[in-house]
C-alpha cells in the first residue's frame, strides 16, 4: 500500500507539475526530432518514440553549463532511476554509475555503436578518458534490456554516446576551470571546418588535475581527440583518435563507520609502519594507466531505401597499479628463505607494480532499409581481445633470489564475441506498429589466472524481443515489449568458483505523452532473472567488487519523469523511479548453519531515486538551475543485515550560466558556475560489506560482518570560462 499510495503521490506531483529532461526534445508531437547524418552511426543501436524502449537523451546542449571537468557518470547523475558514485569523493577520478540497481558491469556502453566496457571485467572505467564530454554528441541511455547492441548484453542498462559531429564553419575554443580541492581543468578544442566543401579536421586536448575529496585521492588525467571527417550528399566517412593517461592515487579502500564519524576524509592506502614505528603513508600508491583508442567509421547511403554502416576499431591499453606491501610472505613472490644475522626471514617490505596490457580489436556493421511501413536493419560485429596480466617487484628490502623486474606471476587472457542480429519496426496502419528483434551471440573465454584457474568457456546466447506500439493521436504513445537476454560471468565471477551465465527476461509497460509545453514519460517495468550474477557487496585485492549467483530474482517498478515549461524562462524536470528488489528464496550460511532467509533485498538496489531540475532564463544568455537528487536506503549485501546499510541521502547542486556576445576576433565568452551539494549534507554514496567466520576452540563458528563507505564531498564548486572564437 505504501508503494501504491507513493505512486498516486508522485502522479499528482506531476500533473500539477509542468527543462526538459533528457528522454525528450523540444517538440510538440510523438514524431520527435529529425535523425542527422552524423546519427546515423548509432541508429543501430539506438532508438526512438517509435520503439518500445524505454530511454533518456542527453544531449551537448543539456551537458555544457555542467561540464566543468567531471566524468560522464556524474554529468548523468540526475537522470531518472541512476545513482552515481566517486572513489575521490568529488566526481574526478574514480567514478562509477548504477542504473535501476545494475552496477556499471550491466551497463553496455558503446562509442559510435563500437563497445567500450573492458571485455574481460565487463566495466566501464570513465577515468581512462577524462573530458570525454567535451567529445560528446550526445548520448542515450536506455534502461532495462533495450536494442540489442555490440559488446556484453545490457542486464541493467545501455548506454551509447555518439562523438562530436562534423562542423560547417571553422572555430576555436578555449576552456578553463578551477573550484574546490585544488582542481583545475583546461582544454582546447579546434575545427577546421568544412574545406572544399568535404573535408574537415577537429580535435580537443584536456588537462585535469585534482587533490579529491579524500586525502591524497589526488588525480592527473590527460586526454586527446583527434577526428578527420569527409562528407558529400551520400558518405559519410569518420577516422578517430582518441584516449587518455590517467594517475591516480589510489581510493577504494573505503572507511569504516568509527572512521566515518571522526574523520571522513581519511585513506588508509598506502599505510605502513616504519622502522621507528611511526605511521606513514607511500606515496607513489597509484594507478597509472593509458588507452587510446582508433575507430574507423563508414556511413553510405546505398539507395533511396538502403544505407550501410561499417567500422572498424582497435584500442591499446596499458598500465599498472603500484603498491607498498609492509611484511609480505616470501612465498607469495617465489622468494626463498633467507638467513639474515643468525635470523630465518621469509617476509619483506616491498613494492609490486601489478600490470594489465591489452588488446581489443574487431568490427561492427549494419545495413538498413526503410520503405513505406518497414524500418528494417541488419547488424553484427566480431571483437577480439588479448589481455596480459603480470606482476613485478620494483624494490624490496630482502629481495631474496629474484631479480629486478622478475614477474612473480603471468597470465594472459583471449576473449571472442560474435554477434548477429535483426530488428525491424513495421507500421500496421496510423496507429499500430509491431517490433522485432533477434540477436545470436558467441562469446569464447579463454584464462589461466591464479583467481580465475584454468577457464576454457565457450557461450552461445540467443536474444529474442519483440514489443508493440500504440499511437493513439499525434500526443500520446504506448507501447509494450518483452525482451530476453544472457550473459557471460566476468573474470571476477570465476574468483568464486564455476560461475552460471545469466538470463534475463525483461518487460516494459509505458505511455509517453507529448506536447509543446508538457513531455511526460512513464513507465513500469518487470526483470524476472534466472542466476542472476548480484553484488555480494565484496571486494577482492584490487578493488573490484564480487558477483555470486542467486536463483531467481526481480526487480519490479515504475519509473515517471516529466518536462514542463512554465511560461518563457521557467521549465522543471522532475523524475521518480519507484522500484522493488528481491532475491527469492535466498540461502546463507551463518554460524556455520545454512539458513533459508526468505525473499531479501537486492544488493546496492534503492527502493526510491528521485530527482528535479528547475531551470529559470532570466534573459536569453542566462540560465540558472536547481539540481536535486534523493536516493533511498540500500543494503549493500543480500542478507539485509543492519550493518549493511547504506542510509538514504539527498544532494542538490546549482548550476548557473551566462553568454557574453563578442563582436571581431572573440565570438563569444561563456561563464558557468556549479556548487555541488548545496546544503553540505554528509553522505555516503557506496560502500561494500563482508562477512567472516571465526571458529572457537571448542569448534563453534561465529559469523562478523563489517562494512566499508565511500565518503562524498559537502559543498564544493567549480567556476569556468570558455572563450569562442
Amino acid at each position: 500500500m505504501k508503494l501504491l499510495y507513493s505512486t498516486f503521490t508522485m502522479l499528482a506531483f506531476f500533473g500539477l507539475s509542468q527543462q526538459l529532461s533528457a528522454q525528450n526534445q523540444q517538440v510538440d508531437t510523438l514524431e520527435g526530432k529529425k535523425v542527422v547524418l552524423d546519427e546515423v552511426f548509432v541508429s543501430a543501436v539506438r532508438v526512438t518514440k517509435e520503439s518500445p524502449v524505454t530511454f533518456s537523451n542527453l544531449t551537448k546542449e543539456d551537458i555544457k553549463p555542467r561540464n566543468l571537468g567531471q566524468d560522464i557518470p556524474i554529468l548523468m547523475n540526475f537522470l531518472p532511476a541512476v545513482v552515481t558514485t566517486s572513489d575521490a569523493g568529488a566526481g574526478v577520478g574514480y567514478t562509477g554509475i548504477r542504473v535501476r540497481g545494475s552496477d556499471a558491469t550491466r551497463v553496455n556502453v558503446t562509442i559510435n555503436g563500437i563497445p567500450y566496457n573492458d571485455a574481460e571485467s565487463q566495466g566501464t572505467f570513465w577515468v581512462n578518458m577524462p573530458d570525454f564530454a567535451a567529445s560528446t554528441e550526445s548520448l542515450q541511455l536506455q534502461r532495462g534490456v533495450g536494442t540489442s547492441t555490440n559488446g556484453a548484453g545490457a542486464f541493467g542498462a545501455s548506454l551509447n554516446l555518439l562523438t562530436d559531429g562534423f562542423s560547417e564553419d571553422a572555430y576555436a575554443q578555449i576552456s578553463s576551470s578551477f573550484g574546490s580541492f585544488n582542481t583545475l581543468r583546461n582544454n582546447v578544442k579546434f575545427s577546421t571546418g568544412l574545406m572544399n566543401e568535404h573535408v574537415e579536421v577537429s580535435g580537443r586536448l584536456s588537462r585535469i588535475k585534482s587533490d579529491g575529496y579524500i586525502d591524497r585521492a589526488r588525480a592527473d588525467l590527460e586526454s586527446y581527440f583527434l577526428q578527420g571527417a569527409y562528407k558529400d550528399d551520400n558518405t559519410l566517412i569518420k577516422a578517430l583518435l582518441f584516449g587518455g593517461h590517467e594517475i591516480t592515487y589510489q581510493a577504494w579502500y573505503g572507511i569504516d563507520r568509527e572512521t566515518l564519524r571522526n574523520d571522513r576524509t581519511f585513506n588508509p592506502s598506502g599505510i605502513y609502519t616504519d622502522e621507528n614505528g611511526n605511521t606513514q603513508f607511500y606515496d607513489n600508491e597509484v594507478d597509472n594507466y593509458k588507452q587510446d583508442h582508433f575507430q574507423l567509421l563508414w556511413n553510405e547511403q546505398l539507395s533511396d531505401f538502403w544505407s550501410s554502416n561499417i567500422a572498424l576499431h582497435y584500442t591499446r591499453g596499458r598500465g599498472f597499479f603500484e603498491q607498498f606491501r609492509e611484511d609480505d610472505d616470501f612465498e607469495t613472490y617465489g622468494f626463498e628463505p633467507l638467513t639474515v644475522d643468525g635470523e630465518l626471514v621469509n617476509t619483506t617490505d616491498l613494492i609490486r607494480r601489478r600490470w594489465l596490457d591489452n588488446d581489443f580489436y574487431g568490427t561492427v556493421f549494419s545495413a538498413n532499409y526503410k520503405k513505406d511501413k518497414l524500418d528494417l536493419i541488419l547488424g553484427g560485429g566480431w571483437n577480439i581481445y588479448k589481455g596480459d596480466h603480470f606482476g613485478e617487484v620494483i624494490w624490496a628490502r630482502f629481495a631474496s633470489n629474484s631479480e629486478y623486474r622478475d614477474r612473480y606471476y603471468d597470465d594472459n587472457s583471449t576473449k571472442t564475441d560474435l554477434n548477429i542480429y535483426t530488428k525491424a519496426n513495421y507500421k500496421i496502419d496510423q496507429k499500430w506498429s509491431l517490433y522485432g528483434d533477434v540477436q545470436y551471440r558467441r562469446v569464447g573465454y579463454e584464462a589461466n589466472g591464479e583467481e580465475t584457474g584454468l577457464v576454457d568457456d565457450t557461450f552461445n546466447f540467443f536474444n529474442p524481443k519483440a514489443g508493440v506500439i500504440f499511437d493513439l493521436n499525434r500526443n500520446n504513445n504506448f507501447y509494450f515489449s518483452h525482451a530476453v537476454a544472457n550473459r557471460e560471468p566476468n573474470r571476477n565471477d570465476y574468483e568464486n568458483g564455476n560461475p552460471k551465465p545469466e538470463r534475463l527476461n525483461d518487460f516494459e509497460l509505458g505511455w509517453r505523452y507529448v506536447s509543446s509545453d508538457i513531455q511526460v514519460n512513464t513507465n513500469v517495468y518487470y526483470m524476472k532473472y534466472k542466476d542472476q550474477l548480484v553484488l555480494t557487496g565484496e571486494l577482492n585485492d584490487v578493488g573490484a567488487p564480487l558477483r555470486a549467483n542467486v536463483g531467481d530474482s526481480y526487480r519490479l517498478g515504475l519509473e515517471v519523469d516529466a518536462n514542463i515549461r512554465l511560461g518563457d524562462k521557467f521549465s522543471v524536470a522532475p523524475n521518480i523511479a519507484l522500484s522493488s528488489n528481491k532475491n527469492q528464496d535466498f540461502v546463507f550460511q551463518r554460524d556455520g548453519v545454512l539458513q533459508d532467509l526468505g525473499n531479501t533485498n537486492i544488493a546496492y538496489s534503492p527502493q526510491i531515486i528521485a530527482g528535479n531540475i528547475v531551470t529559470y532564463s532570466p534573459v536569453s544568455e542566462m540560465q540558472m538551475i536547481l539540481l536535486s537528487k534523493y536516493v533511498g536506503k540500500q543494503y549493500m549485501g543480500n542478507i539485509d543485515a543492519d550493518a549493511s546499510v547504506l542510509d538514504a541521502y539527498s544532494q542538490t547542486d546549482f548550476n548557473v550560466q551566462y553568454e557574453l556576445k563578442c563582436n571581431g576576433f572573440l565570438d563569444s565568452i561563456v561563464f558557468s558556475g556549479l556548487v555541488n551539494n548545496i546544503f553540505d549534507a554528509k553522505f555516503e554514496s557506496n560502500g561494500y560489506f563482508f562477512t567472516f567466520d571465526d571458529t572457537d576452540a571448542s569448534g563453534a563458528v561465529t559469523t562478523f560482518e563489517g562494512a566499508g563507505f565511500y565518503p562524498q564531498a559537502g559543498i564544493n564548486f567549480l567556476l569556468g570560462a570558455t572563450v569562442n572564437f
